[in-house]
């Protein structure tokens, strides 16, 4: 393309019109420039951790058929525990054996995760939430009573994200929809897996509703999508309901939001009961996988008390009504080493180390976003 300037005639006059000039792009940001390097970092170890991981299994599993083939003598004690113990000790106790972990049971509920407020958050916070989305999969995985878990929506930049910061990870995951459609259409297809051959069974804190619903026809589409705002209590869970839950990390500046989304489709709104039970000395805001956990602990318990006592995090501060303290609140997450493939694992890694720059170095125009951490502000929730 010519660059050279031409001439145009106006009233009898000419005049010279520059080409229009190339604009250049921006200079890049030390923030920017800083998770680049972070990223580049992250991708040349890859193989490394790879190795690492493939050299602790390969550890675990010798010192596991080395404990097999020459089993303690309970009045020797061994070579470690000489170096702990006095000399003078001539008895070694056995090690408690770990419960063995037993097979989840599918109940007949669903959990949809509305992943449409994709356009409303800042990087960081869609960061924190495919950290959430991370943590509630394996949540849900390891719980003694699952439910069929969908993502609605699923799309725009946090499937971009997935599909390539995450590496597709997520393909993987077993009990997990993921949904292009709305959370209505996420709905009707959990609807249709309950009360098919595989929608599961009237079991832990479902067993005394067996008889009533077993000698009827399997019930009708009901939604309830959990937010804050609605004037409406879940006392507790229902089978064959689908529970929506809004996927969306905002520091609280879209109020309202989920519960006006509810409204608008005509949709059955509710709020966990966390004032019923417990005093608070924040918001009742949780974030989107602190819910799920909630309700997993409500199947496995049939008790909020004991699910919030549970799940609640240690820095809300929670108090039970009765009289009890949260003491050990935080959840059990994701991360653990015996619950999650490598895959998992290697997700839940990345999103960490990805979003710290988010956390420590805001940008000066923007609001702060939220951290790689399950505990920010989630609006719908309460």
């Amino acid at each position: 393309m010519s660059t050279s300037s031409r001439t145009s005639s106006v009233d009898g006059r000419e005049k010279v019109v520059s080409p229009p000039q190339e604009q250049s792009e921006p200079p890049l940001s030390k923030n920017k420039l800083k998770k680049l390097r972070r990223d580049q970092a992250w991708e040349e170890g890859r193989e490394k951790r790879k190795e690492l991981r493939k050299i602790r299994n390969k550890n675990r599993k010798e010192r596991k058929r080395a404990n097999a083939a020459h089993p303690k003598n309970d009045n020797v004690p061994s070579d470690s525990a000489v170096g702990k113990r006095k000399a003078t000790e001539t008895t070694h106790l056995p090690e408690a054996k770990k419960p063995k972990h037993t097979k989840a049971i599918q109940l007949p509920v669903s959990f949809v995760i509305d992943c449409s407020f994709d356009d409303l958050m800042l990087d960081g916070e869609r960061k924190s939430l495919a950290s959430q989305i991370t943590r509630l999969y394996s949540d849900n995985h390891r719980a003694p009573f699952t439910s069929h878990m969908f993502i609605s929506t699923f799309g725009g930049h946090l499937k971009e994200r997935f599909d390539t910061v995450l590496h597709g990870h997520h393909h993987n995951w077993k009990g997990v929809r993921f949904v292009e459609g709305d959370f209505e259409e996420a709905a009707k297809q959990a609807h249709e897996l309950m009360i098919g051959a595989q929608g599961g069974s009237l079991d832990g804190a479902f067993a005394n509703n067996k008889a009533s619903l077993e000698a009827t026809e399997p019930p009708g589409q009901e939604v309830v999508y959990l937010t804050s705002d609605s004037p409406d209590i879940l006392t507790k869970l229902k089978p064959y309901t689908t529970y929506v839950i809004g996927g969306l990390v905002d520091k609280n500046r879209h109020k309202g939001i989920c519960y006006k989304r509810a409204m608008d489709r005509g949709m059955k709104t509710a709020r966990l009961p966390i004032s019923d039970y417990m005093k608070m000395a924040s918001r009742f805001v949780l974030a989107t996988n602190h819910v799920v956990e909630i309700m997993l602990r409500w199947l496995e318990l049939g008790d909020w008390g004991k699910a919030f006592v549970a799940v609640m995090p240690k820095r809300k501060g929670g108090v039970l009504k009765d009289g009890e303290m949260v003491l050990d609140g935080s959840p059990t997450t994701a991360g653990d080493d015996k619950a999650m493939d490598d895959g998992s694992k290697e997700l839940l890694e990345k999103e960490e180390q990805v979003s710290n720059e988010s956390v420590d170095e805001p940008h000066k125009d923007s609001p702060p976003p939220s951290a790689e951490v399950p505990e920010k502000s989630v609006e719908e929730q309460a």
